[in-house]
């Protein structure tokens, strides 16, 4: 097993450069990958919960899969993947969020049709064969369903490459009613934030080294343009973390170890926790 710090550093200077999610493509070959057999059976076991049911979706002529929890005539939340896929952490959000404010009915839309990364360059290769215009399309008909299944108002958050996609709904998804997105901000050629429609908060870390998708100044970026939108909205950057913060349960903090991320801060995720429950509460209370 190869410890990655250093390289991490030699990859900050020379690869994380491009506006675009393949600035990802860092991680191919040079990130452990190492064995990942907890992280397999965590995912596993998560895909097996009972607690989510399992729905199928249709927009156009595609159908894809989605996984509801929650209370049924609540507020809607859809809850974006990272480049991982509908894996373990994913879940762990959706089951957290459900039991905010009074309740919300949390949505997880299957973006990769069933694939899941398991090491990092799995994630890269579903990331880079992701249709992105379609995931937005994919985001539009999970949040009609969930305003034809008894949710009023509809809130769209995300991780990573889903908080990029969360951004683009704000913008391109008719019907959504507020926005979260976590360390992750779409490509102009997807979606300008200059043009969101719904309002958005927007959490990044001081540490976090992807340039020109998640780094602090694409954070601050975003938030000039969210005020030449005119919509309501908070940028927050938390100070000494990194990317993908979000991620502290037990095998998720240990595949952020492995991939050279070894700040950790509780207090800056409950924070985080608690400005997204202020900001869903406020905009998507009926």
């Amino acid at each position: 097993m190869i410890l990655i710090s250093q390289c991490s550093r030699f990859l900050t200077r020379t690869l994380f450069h491009k506006c675009t999610p393949s600035a990802f493509s860092l991680a191919k070959t040079h990130f452990l990958s190492g064995s990942l057999s907890q992280v397999r059976a965590m995912a596993t076991d998560a895909a097996a919960s009972s607690s989510f049911n399992k729905v199928q979706i249709q927009r156009d002529n595609v159908t894809f899969d989605a996984y509801v929890i929650g209370k049924d005539d609540a507020p809607g939340i859809v809850v974006l993947q990272e480049w991982w896929g509908v894996d373990f952490e994913v879940k762990n959000h959706a089951q957290k969020i459900c039991q905010f404010h009074s309740g919300y009915k949390a949505l997880i839309p299957d973006l990769y049709r069933g694939k899941v990364g398991l090491e990092v360059a799995e994630a890269q290769h579903l990331m880079d064969g992701l249709d992105w215009q379609g995931a937005v399309k994919d985001i539009e008909a999970s949040v009609n369903w969930l305003k034809a299944n008894g949710s009023k108002k509809v809130g769209v958050t995300g991780y990573c490459m889903g908080g990029a996609l969360a951004i683009a709904s704000s913008v391109l998804v008719p019907g959504v009613d507020a926005v979260v997105a976590f360390y992750g901000v779409p490509s102009p050629e997807l979606a300008d934030p200059a043009k969101a429609k719904a309002p958005v908060q927007a959490h990044f870390g001081e540490l976090d080294s992807f340039v020109g998708f998640s780094d602090p100044k694409t954070g601050k970026a975003l938030e000039e343009k969210l005020k030449a939108s005119g919509v309501p909205h908070e940028v927050y950057i938390y100070p000494g973390i990194g990317h993908a913060f979000m991620n502290c349960s037990p095998e998720g903090a240990e595949r952020r170890k492995k991939m050279g991320m070894h700040d950790e801060d509780a207090a800056a995720v409950e924070l985080a926790w608690n400005r997204f429950n202020s900001w869903m509460g406020r905009f998507l209370s009926n």
